[in-house]
């Protein structure tokens, strides 16, 4: 499953363990943590919860 980071643009590849809805997840490029707030098949959508660094 697939992640794009809202902030740079960065896929982030997740497990399926990881896919979960009110599961916090960072972007390795830019820092920004971000809360997933929905899962549909390989879909996954979030919101920023942390700016980072």
């Amino acid at each position: 499953m697939k992640l794009v980071c809202l902030e740079c643009k960065n896929d982030i590849e997740l497990r399926e363990d990881q896919a979960k809805p009110e599961q916090v997840v960072e972007c390795a490029m830019c820092g920004i943590t971000l809360l997933i707030t929905a899962v549909d098949k390989e879909v996954v959508e979030a919101e920023i919860l942390d700016e980072g660094k």
